[in-house]
């Protein structure tokens, strides 16, 4: 159910009316029976959060991304893990074993935490999966030798399954132009998200066509980042208060609206499934493909999942909040997700040394915001609004 404030005294946050495309299961289904009829594609389902794209992309592999998805379990298989596993976790094995995977031809399990690593066990063994699963593990800790070694050991060894499976040869010009192409879509999606200001969308409109890149085949998805580029304005058109969300993945997306609607919107962006997978500092391209990936892996924002280095994070997060002018961080954490909760109190230290009023908003994979999210989301966005008038 939609909540509407009925407060008084607020003025339009956005310059125009936005066009909002929600993405739904049957957009997803059609993207892969489209590129199946077309180009002859295959589908992988994708685990979160970090793994290769331009390796399936190389392999002419369609990547779409389960998040969940969100909502009540759909199906009795999420009864086999434990309660106090995350929802990510319970959903995603009720949604395979329940059948609802079968548009596409394989599963990818990237080695986020050990629960999502467990559930390629659990999918094929107790879940009922019986279609090709593949896994893709990174280390944890910062950049070193060692790690690059390990990375590129682990990107061959899973390109050469993938091989195999898509039935096309992975050339290096396949992996350099694979390459090219995620790298023109990330510094669309920076672009989007450093310049929000001046972008005239919600932010339901913004992470809709941002999210659109987790099923979307990148050289389409490309195309309409750049579309959105192009309607940036010379000057900032939003109102309201800017923030930074930190968290996992934006569901449910009322979040978003609930704070457009009590007078802020997201300026700087952290989300698992957002902002932390855009490179920014993009490495040069290697005349070896495989330098340029495993340099682009290394490239990406500090995650927990990856075991970065906490102060890093910290110096990280401070920076977004600063480039984005945000006067207020949002937390927004999924229950019992155990490397995003590590580094709570940390965030919490951080933000309060800077004098930046901190929400934390811990639930599951919900498929509507609770009446008390919204109310602590408003009351958030009512004591930012304040705290600038008094300066």
């Amino acid at each position: 159910m939609k909540h509407t404030s009925n407060r008084p005294g607020r003025a339009p946050k956005f310059a125009r009316p936005p066009r909002v495309v929600v993405c739904s299961g049957g957009m997803r289904n059609a993207e892969i029976r489209t590129q199946r009829a077309r180009h002859g594609r295959k589908a992988v389902a994708v685990l979160p959060i970090h793994y290769p794209k331009e390796l399936l992309t190389a392999l002419d592999l369609l990547a779409v991304e389960l998040w969940g998805p969100p909502g009540p379990p759909r199906g009795d298989d999420a009864g086999r893990v434990q309660s106090y596993a995350c929802s990510i976790v319970r959903n995603a094995l009720a949604f395979l074993a329940g059948g609802h995977a079968e548009a596409v031809e394989g599963v990818l399990f990237p080695h986020t935490c050990d629960s999502i690593q467990q559930l390629a066990t659990l999918a094929t063994d107790l879940g009922g999966w019986k279609k090709p699963a593949f896994t893709f593990l990174h280390p944890r800790g910062a950049d070193r030798p060692s790690a690059r070694r390990f990375v590129e050991a682990e990107l061959r060894r899973l390109a050469g399954t993938l091989e195999a499976f898509s039935g096309h040869a992975l050339t290096g010009e396949r992996l350099a132009a694979a390459l090219a192409l995620h790298a023109r879509v990330d510094a669309a999606r920076a672009t989007l998200l450093d310049a929000r200001a001046r972008l005239p969308l919600d932010d339901t409109g913004l992470y809709a066509l941002l999210r659109r890149g987790e099923w979307r085949w990148p050289a389409d998805h490309l195309v309409e980042l750049e579309g959105a580029v192009a309607t940036l304005a010379e000057r900032p058109v939003q109102g309201g208060v800017p923030v930074l969300v930190t968290g996992y993945v934006p569901e449910p997306a009322a979040l978003l609206a609930t704070l457009n609607e009590a007078g802020a919107y997201v300026a700087a962006d952290d989300y698992a499934a957002v902002g932390r997978r855009v490179v920014r500092a993009a490495p040069p391209p290697s005349a070896d493909p495989w330098r340029t990936l495993v340099d682009r892996y290394f490239a990406a924002p500090p995650c927990p999942t990856r075991g970065a280095d906490v102060a890093v994070r910290m110096r990280h997060l401070a920076g977004l909040a600063e480039r984005g002018g945000a006067r207020g961080v949002v937390v927004h954490v999924l229950k019992f997700c155990e490397p995003e909760l590590f580094d709570l109190p940390a965030i919490k230290q951080t933000f309060a040394a800077l004098g930046l009023p901190v929400l934390v908003l811990e639930g599951e994979l919900e498929g509507q915001l609770s009446g008390q999210a919204v109310t602590r989301l408003e009351a958030f966005a009512e004591l930012l609004q304040g705290a600038r008038g008094a300066a």
